[in-house]
């Protein structure tokens, strides 16, 4: 399993221009992934990120009780990763690696876009 999440982060890191990544930028401020530095998962996960040039807000639910029990009291579920998606009123948790991966390629990698 972690080979073939490994596989889906192949490429370089995505450049756009100052206006694309300002639209990126917004869309992502609805975006919050819960995780802690020594789950390998939670690593692959953070390296998408880093690769797709997102800046999502991190929350590390060992370093915070508070984000500890938001996870809990949100999603139900002490896993991470869980990427937190408010869309509009209504939010979102998305727990398992793969497919948090797979949402943020199709979302923010422009050769998945169609055009």
């Amino acid at each position: 399993m972690y080979q073939r999440l490994q596989k889906l982060l192949r490429g370089k890191t995505i450049e756009r221009t100052p206006e694309a990544q300002q639209r990126v930028d917004q869309q992502t401020a609805q975006l919050t992934l819960y995780h802690f530095p020594a789950c390998p998962f939670c690593h692959v996960v953070r390296r998408q990120i880093t690769r797709l040039a997102l800046k999502i807000e991190l929350r590390d639910i060992q370093q915070s009780r508070v984000w500890h029990k938001e996870l809990l009291r949100g999603g139900g579920k002490e896993q991470v990763p869980c990427l937190r998606i408010q869309e509009g009123e209504k939010t979102r948790w998305m727990y398992e690696s793969a497919e948090i991966v797979g949402y943020l390629k199709k979302r923010f990698d422009e050769k998945q876009q169609k055009p």
